[in-house]
């Protein structure tokens, strides 16, 4: 994974969906399974087509699960963005599921991250070793203990949610609210104390939000997702044809 890049979240379990972002221009595709009906047979199908189309296919994964998470690597994930780690442990935990041993705890399987069989020394003294692991700091827990878990061994980069943060703190949705600003705030200065990436998912399909995060020093953004690309065009383009036809 390399600096100042552009990503997309897929919830929509169809080949054409993730082809068609792909053609767009994004530098990788996340399929999410924390917030979809995405499952195992679909998360593999569309893995292969996005890096059919020669992007980076990461995952978010439902939960800091090491079957979850390591089924989603023998189905070919080249990166795991792990939900809600509060703590140190929890994101060692991440990256034992992530990492062969001895750095971590990862089950031998012999799938089509291994081509079957038939590359498993390469992929596991190749790919398995970088392949990044991202964690995603949701919780006002996860900003006390930021930099222990920013500095575990094996953690690439750090992702905010922002929703699920102010949640924690009893204000959802309030990112205005004073104490939720500051716990912002102090994300973004101590994660940028560190040469990992420090990522932001702008949910709204408007290039100017991503902009502000750049300048923010955000280096791995997600840029909108699936469903809200065709949905804002489709409200966007009617709103106007209808306006023209009163």
């Amino acid at each position: 994974m390399t600096k100042t890049n552009f990503g997309s979240w897929v919830t929509l379990n169809h080949i054409s969906i993730v082809e068609i972002m792909a053609d767009a221009g994004f530098d990788w595709l996340c399929v999410d399974m924390e917030h979809s009906v995405i499952d195992y047979k679909d998360a593999q199908q569309l893995i292969a087509s996005i890096q059919g189309k020669g992007l980076k296919a990461y995952v978010r994964v439902g939960e800091n699960n090491m079957r979850i998470i390591k089924r989603v690597l023998d189905a070919g994930a080249d990166g795991i963005i792990v939900p809600n780690v509060k703590n140190k442990e929890e994101a060692q935990k991440a990256v034992e599921a992530v990492k062969y041993p001895p750095m971590g705890k990862r089950g031998v399987g012999l799938a089509r991250a291994q081509a079957y069989g038939y590359n498993f020394e390469n992929y596991r003294e190749g790919k398995a070793k970088d392949i990044p692991v991202i964690v995603q700091i949701e919780h006002i827990n996860a900003i006390n203990e930021l930099e222990d878990i920013i500095m575990t061994e094996g953690v690439d980069g750090t992702f905010i949610g922002p929703y699920d943060l102010s949640g924690s703190m009893g204000k959802p949705g309030q990112y205005h609210d004073a104490d939720v600003k500051e716990a912002l705030e102090r994300y973004e200065k101590i994660a940028k104390q560190f040469d990992k990436l420090i990522g932001f998912h702008v949910v709204q399909p408007d290039y100017n939000l991503v902009l502000d995060k750049i300048n923010k020093g955000y280096d791995f953004i997600a840029f909108g997702l699936d469903t809200l690309f065709l949905g804002s065009k489709c409200r966007e383009q009617l709103t106007l044809l209808k306006e023209s036809l009163t």
